[in-house]
């Protein structure tokens, strides 16, 4: 008794140890997506490559750090909560030092796809476990664990880019791989064996009063099979596709405006500072709307932030061409657009429990992998309307269509689906003193046969 009693109190100090070395984990593969642009102009340079070439690397990197990342969170299950997260992120930072030095070296489009193929491999395996982390040590504050670990991969670029930049300036691109690439598999490796899940009875044992959480853990297969699942990557993608189409464009989008060479502060364009604030916006979102999300519930956020990002993205194609609103409105996308990398793994915990959150969170993940596909379609759009405010029409279409997915379907599915899991865990309970006496009154009789 007293072991149970004292558990929780040890682990909920240790437990924001655990999130914050996620974190750090988080901020170690970050440039691996935000700091890849840096490379590009250098390898055509010095390779002759085209940029379409040197930009499948990057789809390579995309797609294998989100599709595979259910392989991730598969090897942590199966090597259990002490060993899982240690040896997975051990393995990812030694494959992101391994990708990042073939692609120092790569001499051909293969090797430099071989080298992003690796890496995002590595990087999956690392995404996958920390969001696990984060959903497992913290189901009173799900939302926020889950919103800092995500807005960890934002700040991670932000601290590196320059470095980045500075170093393939002064001694090369190549150099740049191999150090970085090194120096960051050598930290992901020793933080690794700092992680670990919670045992059992070292979480607080009442989640949080304000979210429905599941009475039962459901298994991937499980998972797969229903609804509420397949209506949560319906609208991950959805929102993810709509942002990416106008974010992705962000750049071009300015300069069809007229604006993006104008300046505003200190010399700095409008371009420049949009790219500044999104990004801040864009990590703020992440625990902000997570710890909304933990207060008011989880469909409740989604409903506020989807209907604001619907009307910025209405605001942006109709005044955005007047260059403080085009910041703003940026803005506002990118801020109801980065918390969904909080919500929907938030949401998916709660909806089919804690002890395979780390695979059944991979597998929504990759629905960014399946959006990223769509973004094409924007410049579809806009070539055959021959105005960006199409483009913008859709993607506000697109989120008000979540709001009203997540208020009027996924509501209804997740209380019938809580239900049904209510009435098994009550009949398994109820069987269980049947049982017992059945077993009890077997026993003496067991004995006299002997």
């Amino acid at each position: 008794m007293s072991m149970s009693m004292t558990a929780p109190s040890t682990s909920r100090s240790g437990r924001w140890w655990q999130l914050v070395f996620g974190v750090i984990c988080m901020m170690l593969i970050a440039n691996l997506q935000y700091g890849w642009t840096l490379f590009v102009q250098p390898i055509k340079q010095t390779q002759g490559w085209s940029v379409a070439e040197i930009q499948w690397a990057f789809s390579i990197f995309i797609a294998l750090e989100t599709w595979l990342t259910p392989a991730g969170g598969a090897l942590v299950d199966m090597l259990g909560n002490r060993k899982g997260p240690k040896f997975t992120i051990a393995i990812g930072g030694l494959m992101v030092a391994v990708g990042w030095a073939i692609n120092a070296y790569a001499d051909s489009l293969m090797l430099l796809y071989i080298g992003s193929a690796v890496t995002g491999v590595g990087a999956g395996f690392i995404y996958a476990t920390c969001v696990g982390i984060a959903v497992r040590w913290f189901p009173d504050r799900r939302g926020l664990a889950v919103g800092l670990t995500a807005a960890g991969f934002g700040a991670g670029a932000a601290i590196t880019v320059l470095p980045i930049k500075a170093m393939i300036e002064s001694s090369g691109y190549s150099n740049t791989f191999l150090v970085f690439g090194i120096g960051q598999g050598v930290l992901l490796f020793i933080v690794a064996w700092l992680l670990r899940m919670p045992e059992p009875g070292e979480v607080p044992s009442t989640p949080s009063k304000k979210i429905k959480q599941s009475s039962r853990s459901f298994t991937p297969r499980e998972v797969v099979g229903t609804p509420v699942f397949w209506l949560l990557y319906v609208m991950f993608v959805m929102v993810s596709s709509s942002g990416l189409m106008a974010t992705a464009q962000l750049a071009l989008i300015a300069a069809d405006f007229g604006i993006d060479k104008t300046l505003l502060i200190g010399g700095a364009s409008v371009l420049a500072v949009a790219l500044v604030v999104d990004n801040i916006a864009n990590g703020g979102a992440r625990p902000f709307f997570g710890w909304l999300s933990d207060q008011i519930g989880r469909e409740n956020t989604m409903i506020i932030a989807f209907t604001l990002g619907g009307v910025s993205y209405l605001l942006l194609g109709s005044v955005g061409n007047q260059p403080w609103l085009f910041v703003l409105f940026a803005a506002l996308i990118f801020f109801t657009w980065g918390e969904i990398f909080s919500l929907f793994p938030s949401t998916c915990t709660d909806a089919f429990g804690s002890k395979y959150a780390t695979v059944n969170t991979a597998l929504l993940y990759t629905a960014k992998g399946t959006s990223a596909l769509l973004v094409p379609f924007a410049n579809m759009i806009k070539t055959a309307s021959g105005s960006w405010y199409t483009v913008f029409l859709v993607a506000a279409l697109m989120n008000f269509g979540v709001v009203l997915l997540a208020l009027f379907v996924l509501k209804p599915l997740r209380r019938a689906q809580d239900a049904r899991s209510d009435q098994m865990l009550m009949s398994t309970i109820e069987a269980a003193p049947a049982a017992a006496m059945i077993e009890a009154a077997a026993t003496p009789r067991m004995r006299t046969l002997r």
